[in-house]
């Protein structure tokens, strides 16, 4: 391995933060009595996708758009500012040291996430140009969010495709990957060192 690139991956939610964003970033962004109404009227479509039954992505997609459809883009950047700003305590401390510890060593380091970059980047913000959010995408049209997604939901095998599309020549390079959950599968499995469910202690 001796020469090689070293790339840090990191899930964000869950592996780095104590629970989801999406989530805590609606409370946010719109009251939390109207999401909580909105989720509970959507329950059993919300079950399906978690049971597998209906598309994640999807899903998610729906929530969304219901939420940010029509949103103006420079809005929506300032909103996921202002949760990151006021979220802090979202993170975990040692996940963000891990972080830190990579970028200091000069690795290649990538928060590889189903959340969107808007609110997941400026988590990082300090970090400037050393950290690059691999994120879901929203679709911007004319200035204004248009509700759907313009990239796959990043979860899974697309983890996978979108790690492999910036860095497509694997063998010139040691991946190291960190993760909690099923949707990061993929992603430790293609690592050469993987950690699942770290920074819990």
């Amino acid at each position: 391995m001796e020469g090689k690139k070293e790339i840090y991956a990191f899930d964000f939610d869950g592996t780095l933060t104590r629970r989801d964003s999406f989530i805590a970033f609606l409370c946010h962004a719109r009251q939390t009595r109207r999401v909580v109404a909105w989720l509970a009227l959507h329950a059993p479509l919300l079950a399906a996708a978690k049971l597998g039954l209906y598309p994640a992505g999807k899903a998610k997609e729906r929530v969304f758009a219901h939420f940010f459809a029509g949103t103006a883009e420079r809005d929506y950047e300032e909103c996921g500012m202002a949760f990151a700003a006021r979220n802090r305590a979202l993170l975990r401390p040692a996940g963000i040291r891990a972080v830190g510890k990579a970028v200091e060593d000069g690795a290649t380091v990538l928060i590889v996430s189903a959340s969107q970059r808007q609110w997941v980047a400026p988590f990082f913000a300090e970090y400037g140009s050393a950290v690059t959010v691999v994120a879901t995408e929203p679709e911007i049209r004319n200035g204004r969010l248009t509700g759907r997604f313009a990239t796959p939901n990043c979860k899974g095998a697309e983890k996978v495709r979108r790690i492999l599309g910036l860095f497509p020549d694997r063998e010139s390079y040691r991946l190291t990957a960190f993760g909690d959950s099923r949707g990061d599968r993929e992603m430790l499995a293609m690592a050469d060192e993987a950690h699942y469910k770290p920074f819990r202690k």
